[in-house]
């Protein structure tokens, strides 16, 4: 299938995309800090620079965006199989999987609990709210 907007407009599209900050980050953000836990955003010395680090607790969090993230859970309506240019998208977000799980194995490795939150699990907040709290208490 062919692209249906201009080379100059895809661009600018994807240059408009975020790495951080993104809506879903900023409300597990904020929900995190109502809950009265404080934390470090996107540390450079960890791997993956996590999203949120809790240093004393040793527990890490990372925002995942469904598509670009390539959720597999078939339940999730955020999931959207990529339709053109499938060269280029289905091989790039192999490789962020590949990558996510070699950073979640390199910070557990080095003593670190890791949650992933996914986009499409903001939209239950009272679950994803438990979701957290079972995991930073834990």
């Amino acid at each position: 299938m062919a692209d249906t907007q201009s080379a100059e407009r895809r661009s600018e599209n994807m240059r408009r995309i975020k790495s951080k900050d993104t809506k879903p980050e900023l409300l597990v953000r904020r929900m995190v800090h109502a809950m009265g836990y404080r934390y470090r955003l996107h540390r450079k010395d960890l791997a993956g620079k996590p999203d949120l680090v809790f240093g004393p607790r040793r527990k890490i969090i990372f925002v995942h965006g469904c598509f670009w993230h390539g959720h597999n859970d078939p339940a999730c309506p955020d999931r959207r199989e990529v339709k053109s240019n499938q060269t280029y998208w289905n091989p790039k977000i192999a490789r962020n999987q590949e990558r996510d799980l070699a950073h979640q194995a390199a910070l557990e490795a080095a003593g670190w609990k890791v949650l992933t939150v996914w986009e499409c699990e903001t939209r239950d907040r009272e679950a994803l709210a438990a979701r957290i709290k079972g995991f930073l208490e834990g």
